[in-house]
């Protein structure tokens, strides 16, 4: 995963991927490539979501 992307940043690039993916705009030869780089994204977001959650709550405390 690139160091430090922003929760938009990785959105952005995930929701990239799954319209190339949709649209049928990705070679076949590279959509293992492709995949792979959305499911790191995914587990990227989640992450973060998870961590501001953590801190929203330590915060509300």
């Amino acid at each position: 995963m690139e160091n430090e992307l922003t929760y938009n940043e990785a959105l952005s690039k995930l929701e990239e991927i799954v319209e190339q993916i949709e649209d049928d705009s990705i070679m076949l030869d590279t959509l293992t490539e492709k995949v792979a780089q959305a499911n790191e994204l995914i587990k990227y977001c989640e992450t973060k979501l998870r961590t501001i959650e953590g801190d929203v709550r330590d915060v509300l405390k």
